[in-house]
């Protein structure tokens, strides 16, 4: 993963960065969030995320498609679909999510969606991971859909940001460009699957790894990169 792909909009930080790439339909990408924040946890150490986009379904009508006869054309068969649904639901349970796959009653165009993460990266890390965990949980526990800007631009009020301050703004030429730029790198760099985390440049996890696991691995990045102060790493 380059740098130009990592960075994208507000960088200013005095934490630990973990860089997700990752798509609003992903359950595995909520469980992750979870999972990263207990690597924290077990690390001892501040870390913030920044999210980066992904298109598991690029072709998606803008609209988007029946969630039932998507997933059942998808998998096979809907007894197959709700199998793996209830793989997820039991990983949520393990991080404290529940999944509401009852209430999902569409698969959305996530693009969109992912536009509303560039423009919050705009307003800083945070707000940007508030935003994220906003749309996980509108999807995957309230049933909401969101590929529809009319519920993006309430979200988007909701945590105040400001280059989304209509309907039209998601579909400003700017930050269209930069998540088509952003997905053409990901895709260039042979991703085909998310999540995928990386922490100072270096995959720590490909999916959503046991909080364990992404602590080792960055605990040995950081045994072995060079100091780090005041939000700048030396070598």
């Amino acid at each position: 993963m380059t740098n130009k792909v990592l960075a994208t909009g507000a960088q200013h930080t005095d934490g630990l960065v973990v860089d997700v790439i990752s798509d609003l339909i992903c359950p595995w990408c909520f469980v992750a969030k979870r999972r990263i924040d207990r690597a924290a946890s077990i690390l001892g150490k501040s870390l913030e995320m920044r999210w980066h986009p992904f298109q598991l379904n690029p072709e998606m009508p803008v609209d988007g498609l029946n969630r039932r006869l998507y997933r059942s054309a998808k998998f096979g068969s809907w007894e197959q679909s709700q199998r793996l649904d209830a793989q997820v639901a039991a990983a949520g349970k393990e991080v404290g999510i529940e999944f509401r796959h009852d209430l999902m009653k569409l698969t959305p165009n996530t693009f969109r969606g992912h536009v509303l993460l560039a423009a919050a990266l705009r307003e800083g890390l945070e707000i940007q991971n508030r935003v994220a965990e906003r749309l996980f949980q509108a999807y995957f526990i309230k049933g909401e859909d969101v590929g529809d800007p009319t519920t993006l631009l309430r979200i988007a009020r909701e945590f105040g940001v400001s280059l989304l301050g209509q309907v039209e703004d998601f579909d400003s030429p700017a930050l269209v460009s930069e998540v088509k730029e952003a997905e053409r790198m990901a895709v260039s760099a042979g991703i085909s699957g998310v999540p995928q985390i990386t922490f100072q440049g270096t995959v720590v996890a490909t999916g959503a790894q046991q909080e364990e696991l992404i602590a080792a691995s960055m605990r040995q990045i950081l045994g072995t990169a060079g100091r780090c102060e005041n939000g700048v790493c030396e070598v």
